[in-house]
């Protein structure tokens, strides 16, 4: 029976990516994603056949997913971190429509917020709220009202896709927005390349944050009220009495 697994790889790192996730790609015939994720699974996965697309072109990948799971193949569509938290799943169900074939199953893997969270300590053991900073598919204003709505019911705050080549001021442009409702010494995070070759992690304030380095690579993390550093760490204490 022909299927099609979306799979969440995790951020890229053999270690971070789950049991399930690697048995999905050993059974699938084809591997299909984004080319950097493509390349990160090819050594692990050498007598795979893979197939690969660039950036944007996401209903794309879908398509040509679900045509060689109609082949009668076995395939998988990767996405990193969770297959369902800004990744294919969804698409790919809206590709398919009303058809019942071919069968699809989603793979989850680990998002961004909580294996940036770990490299940067524990900034979301309380409430936290995840916005993607990319206008491709949102329109900046209503970005701008979650922001706002999330700053202001004092969640801690993971900002996905933060910066690139196209849209180099969305970072700045968010912090000016959030800074109309959090205090400018706010503790933040960057986690960048997580679990990948160059791995780095970086501590700032809010206000410092403005001016912060930061590409599609970078998780960025806002602390809430409680959020402080404590040996280094980012920590959102869960309020815990006896402490």
């Amino acid at each position: 029976m022909a299927k099609l697994y979306v799979v969440g790889i995790g951020p890229g790192g053999a270690e971070d990516m789950t049991l399930r996730a690697d048995r999905a790609l050993r059974e699938s015939d084809i591997i299909i994603g984004y080319t950097v994720y493509v390349e990160l699974l090819r050594p692990r996965y050498p007598e795979k056949e893979f197939l690969s697309t660039s950036m944007t072109r996401e209903a794309e990948r879908c398509r040509l997913a679900l045509e060689a799971a109609r082949s009668g193949k076995t395939v998988a569509l990767v996405c990193s971190g969770d297959s369902g938290v800004y990744g294919m799943a969804a698409l790919v169900y809206e590709v398919r429509g009303g058809a019942a074939e071919p069968a699809v199953e989603v793979v989850p893997g680990l998002t961004a917020a909580c294996s940036g969270a770990a490299l940067l300590g524990a900034p979301l053991t309380h409430d936290f709220a995840a916005v993607s900073l990319s206008d491709r598919l949102t329109p900046w204003e209503a970005i701008e009202k979650r922001l706002a709505a999330a700053a202001e019911a004092d969640f801690c705050i993971v900002l996905y896709n933060p910066a690139s080549r196209g849209r180099p001021e969305h970072l700045r442009r968010a912090c000016e927005v959030l800074l109309r409702h959090l205090p400018p010494e706010r503790p933040c995070g960057i986690a960048r390349n997580i679990a990948r070759e160059g791995e780095q992690r970086r501590f700032c304030t809010l206000a410092e944050l403005q001016d912060a380095e930061a590409d599609m690579f970078c998780t960025v993390f806002v602390g809430s009220s409680a959020t402080r550093m404590l040996g280094g760490e980012m920590v959102t204490p869960r309020g815990y009495r006896d402490v």
